[in-house]
């Protein structure tokens, strides 16, 4: 089954096709958001405002979000252990 993360703002992604998230700050990540722009291959979920998580998707996509990494890792946490005590 589909597992679904709400990123903010209404926004979803499949959780199951993220491969990592980290922050905006360092300039390996920089360098990673500027290429995906040159290239299209951008998703920009943060509703005009400031970028806290950048998320890479399987797909080679980068999904931006104004959510900070631990809070989107926090959600999906609890879908997590939600599944678990339903599978019990």
């Amino acid at each position: 089954m589909t597992k679904l993360v709400n990123i903010g703002f209404g926004n979803i992604i499949n959780a199951d096709k993220i491969v990592t998230m980290v922050t905006p700050d360092s300039a390996p990540s920089k360098r990673l958001v500027q290429t995906a722009k040159e290239e299209g291959r951008i998703i920009d979920a943060t509703q005009g405002r400031r970028t806290r998580a950048v998320i890479v998707m399987d797909s080679g996509n980068v999904v931006l979000s104004s959510l900070l990494p631990d809070t989107i890792a926090g959600r999906l946490n609890s879908m997590t252990e939600t599944e678990a005590r339903h599978e019990a």
